[in-house]
């Protein structure tokens, strides 16, 4: 069911702005800003209108390497080609709930073969990598293989119609270790960016980077970027800084901003720092009401 208008939303100065003459959600958990759906994103983005977005960030659950034990959770398939196919799905309907000059922020990691293994333990330095299944050894690579599943969902995204236009690389100082001794600790994940159409909003202004002369220079596409843990968070959370520089370039004050896998709501906290407005959609009911709480949208 949508509303007439959007409630009055306020500037960064405090100043009532005439209410957007554009559709808008009943949605089960609400802020003046900040709108939380509880359900499967498959589901969920039927329910939202056409070119409604400036931009999209998030991060989906990857492939093979959390149990989030949560009925048809993405992430899960055995087959890594379902899970492709799935994420292609969900950023079909993302891309027709874009405007036009809209950008998706997409952020995945990648992983390894799990070389015949059902179930994974959880690691000493790591007690979240702890696993009831295990995916099996895709068709046409061997146990041990860096898979690319970045990679495969960008171009499978590509060949759907999407603009790739930047891998930009996030670099984790403070990344998790590994117990490994034949290959180096992976301390990066991808922030891809696409575009709905060749021509779309970037502001470049808005998150150019300082140089040691003191001057600013175009962001470059390796950030370096600590993780930062959410106390009583899931363990898969989005740090702010990672997503600041997303919503700045894609938006300005007032827009919409979607995130599709909310998880406990970071694109939610940086909207609400930047001044713009967000739907997440959550699967997940727990992580759902640890977005609530903080983001204070009680």
């Amino acid at each position: 069911m949508l509303e007439n208008t959007l409630p009055i939303v306020h500037t960064k100065k405090a100043e009532a702005r005439e209410h957007v003459k554009r559709p808008c959600l009943t949605r089960n958990i609400s802020d003046p800003k900040i709108n939380i759906l509880v359900g499967d994103a498959r589901e969920k983005l039927l329910e939202l209108p056409d070119q409604y977005f400036r931009a999209c960030v998030t991060s989906p659950p990857y492939w093979g390497l959390r149990d989030y034990d949560t009925e048809n959770q993405i992430g899960a398939e055995m087959d890594m080609r379902d899970y492709v196919h799935h994420l292609v799905k969900v950023f079909r309907e993302v891309r027709r709930t874009l405007t036009d000059d809209g950008t998706l922020w997409l952020n995945l990691g990648d992983s390894y073969t799990s070389g015949g293994r059902t179930w994974r333990g959880p690691d000493a330095k790591n007690q979240a990598r702890g696993m009831s299944y295990r995916a099996p050894t895709p068709d046409g690579l061997k146990p041990k293989d860096l898979i690319g599943i970045p990679w495969r969902v960008a171009f499978a995204l590509q060949e759907d119609g999407w603009y790739l236009r930047a891998d930009n690389i996030w670099h984790k100082p403070n990344c998790q270790p590994e117990s490994v001794k034949d290959r180096p600790t992976r301390s990066h994940e991808y922030m891809f960016l696409l575009s709905k159409s060749e021509r779309y909003y970037y502001d470049h202004e808005a998150i150019k980077e300082p140089t040691l002369d003191g001057s600013k220079r175009n962001r470059r596409t390796v950030w370096q970027i600590n993780t930062t843990p959410f106390v009583g968070a899931h363990f898969a959370v989005f740090p702010p800084a990672l997503v600041e520089p997303c919503i700045a370039a894609g938006s300005s004050i007032d827009d919409w901003i979607l995130d599709p896998f909310f998880g406990s709501g970071t694109v939610g906290l940086v909207c609400q720092k930047l001044w713009r407005n967000c739907i997440g959609i959550e699967l997940n009911e727990d992580y759902a009401q640890m977005a609530i709480e903080r983001l204070g949208i009680f």
